[in-house]
């Protein structure tokens, strides 16, 4: 399927591995030049090496928002701008509310939602001026249905969502989407880190098995195409169905 996306120019954040790397994979493969970034240089670089050369490497650390920012700039100088937008970062350390210190709550909020708003802010100016963008927030299906040992991620991502919620109805006549992707269980470092094993048949996911980070990706590169132009303001989960709620 030709997504009409061919010769645009993406910022895909922490994207050397995992979901941001297989979105990615899917832009490039719809013919975007895309700029990924990690905070290891050999690792960011064999990425783009493996992507091919629509991929350009960066060196960035998105955990903050003027690491954040700095990216977008960066990304920006690289490409020579940028249409689409994949706000994504690691998440928090896990944790309950009995087990989680008070201090531990601003480093998550700067890693999971001021990150995204300084890469809005800095990226959304240039998409309104020229009348075409696309941002696809990666998030999490903590958002919707939130997990007991994730506290500190289910409340900054929820942060995030609102706020691209509300930043979608600001710049839809202008041409901007914006948008959010809430995975669940995929094959990725983070879900070994919380002790997953994706060999498994996991129970709790109807349609058996674990996500793959390049199915995942695809999803995303459908809501940057220029037939997803009226999905706006969406959070859609990609989960196998395990949120099982009606909205």
């Amino acid at each position: 399927m030709d997504l009409g996306i061919d010769g645009r120019r993406a910022a895909v954040a922490a994207s050397s591995a995992g979901l941001g790397l297989g979105v990615a994979r899917a832009l490039v493969a719809a013919g975007v030049h895309v700029a990924i970034c990690g905070r290891h240089r050999d690792r960011v670089e064999s990425a783009a090496d493996d992507l091919g050369e629509l991929a350009t490497p960066l060196v960035a650390d998105v955990s903050t928002p003027e690491g954040a920012e700095a990216f977008v700039a960066a990304a920006r100088d690289a490409l020579g701008g940028i249409d689409v937008l994949v706000p994504n970062a690691g998440g928090p350390p896990a944790g309950t509310f009995e087990s989680t210190p008070l201090n531990a709550y601003e480093p998550a909020l700067q890693l999971n939602l001021m990150s995204v708003v300084a890469m809005c802010h800095a990226a959304v100016p240039d998409m309104r001026a020229r009348g075409w963008g696309r941002i696809v927030a990666i998030t999490s299906s903590t958002v919707r249905q939130p997990a007991p040992s994730l506290i500190l991620s289910n409340t900054a991502r929820a942060g995030a969502t609102a706020f691209l919620k509300t930043l979608a109805g600001e710049v839809a006549a202008d041409g901007i989407t914006v948008n959010s992707v809430q995975p669940g269980l995929h094959a990725t470092d983070r879900m070994r880190q919380l002790g997953v094993d994706a060999t498994t048949r996991p129970p709790d996911v109807p349609v058996g098995f674990v996500g793959d980070p390049d199915d995942f990706g695809a999803v995303c590169a459908f809501l940057c195409s220029q037939q997803a132009r009226f999905v706006t303001g969406a959070a859609i989960p990609v989960d196998g169905g395990s949120y099982r709620g009606l909205q």
